[in-house]
């Protein structure tokens, strides 16, 4: 099998995380979309290995959670009407946990919104912090469980629930199809230990959350370009992970987030990430012998 260029790879790994769709990456490098598409397995499963080995022992005072939706082949009220069943069609998400104060991407998970996926979340910020935090999510209940049967008391944890409505004092538009809905207020409740209620925000998280939506072509609304296969959605996290946490210059730290929360002495490049594949990657064997094939000729 050829091997890409290196310089070609960088420029595909690039252009996936800078928002471009699989289609217009084969245009622009002059490749076809399998190639992109394999390019993107292999660079995803190895960034979760990655993420998986780096980011440990964080030291972090505050931490943001949040869940952030997308879907995979068809949303999840089309699925039952869909021609083809594909595995894992439906509404996709992905659990972020993000240091607040060097706004590394400490876990993810992509899944359901369920308790269970819920506790793994949880159990996999556990075993990656090395001290006591203050924690902030959303209002989700799931949350509720899975904190307590992750840390126990070990945490300060506290909801904030925001509530959405229309202002007072303004007339509502009849047609509000693609508008949200406004935040009146918020809501924050002290679940358990003692968290300062000044640091209780999930805005860091959230404008991760966006920025997460802005770097990925999957994930952009009323568009084609979602998920086909939710392999490939995880695969496109892990590599945007390991992109925002230790390639991507954070312009209010000036460096990467990696550096700040000191998981990395040193400012990673693409290029860096593309010859650390490498070595890792299996040799190719020797070529076999060519056996020419023979057409059998049936006379009529």
């Amino acid at each position: 099998m050829n091997k890409l260029p290196l310089k070609t790879r960088v420029q595909i790994l690039t252009m996936l995380c800078e928002g471009s769709s699989m289609r217009s990456i084969s245009r622009v490098a002059d490749v076809s979309i399998n190639t992109v598409s394999k390019l993107l397995v292999d660079a995803g499963k190895f960034c979760a290995d990655l993420h998986d080995r780096e980011v440990r022992n964080v030291k972090a005072k505050r931490v943001q959670c949040d869940e952030i939706w997308s879907f995979t082949a068809a949303k999840q009220k089309n699925v039952a009407a869909m021609k083809n069943a594909v595995d894992g069609a439906g509404d996709t998400w992905t659990w972020t946990a993000l240091d607040s104060d060097s706004k590394l991407i400490i876990s993810w998970l992509v899944g359901g919104r369920d308790g269970e996926y819920a506790l793994a979340f949880m159990d996999d910020v556990k075993e990656r912090l090395a001290n006591r935090v203050q924690l902030t999510t959303d209002g989700h209940k799931a949350y509720l469980n899975a904190v307590e049967e992750a840390f126990g008391a070990d945490i300060d944890y506290a909801m904030l629930v925001k509530m959405y409505g229309e202002p007072e004092g303004k007339a509502v538009p009849q047609e509000r199809r693609y508008s949200p809905a406004v935040c009146t207020g918020a809501k924050k409740t002290r679940i358990e230990g003692s968290p300062d209620l000044a640091h209780v925000s999930t805005s860091h998280v959230e404008r991760q959350n966006l920025t997460m939506r802005m770097q990925m072509r999957r994930f952009t609304r009323l568009t084609n370009a979602f998920s086909k296969k939710f392999e490939n959605h995880v695969h496109m996290v892990a590599l945007y992970t390991v992109w925002y946490n230790f390639i991507r210059i954070h312009k209010t730290l000036k460096t990467s987030p990696a550096m700040a929360a000191g998981v990395s002495q040193t400012l990673w490049s693409m290029d860096d990430l593309c010859e650390k594949m490498d070595a890792v990657a299996p040799k190719p064997g020797k070529r076999g012998p060519y056996k020419k094939q023979t057409a059998s000729v049936t006379n009529l």
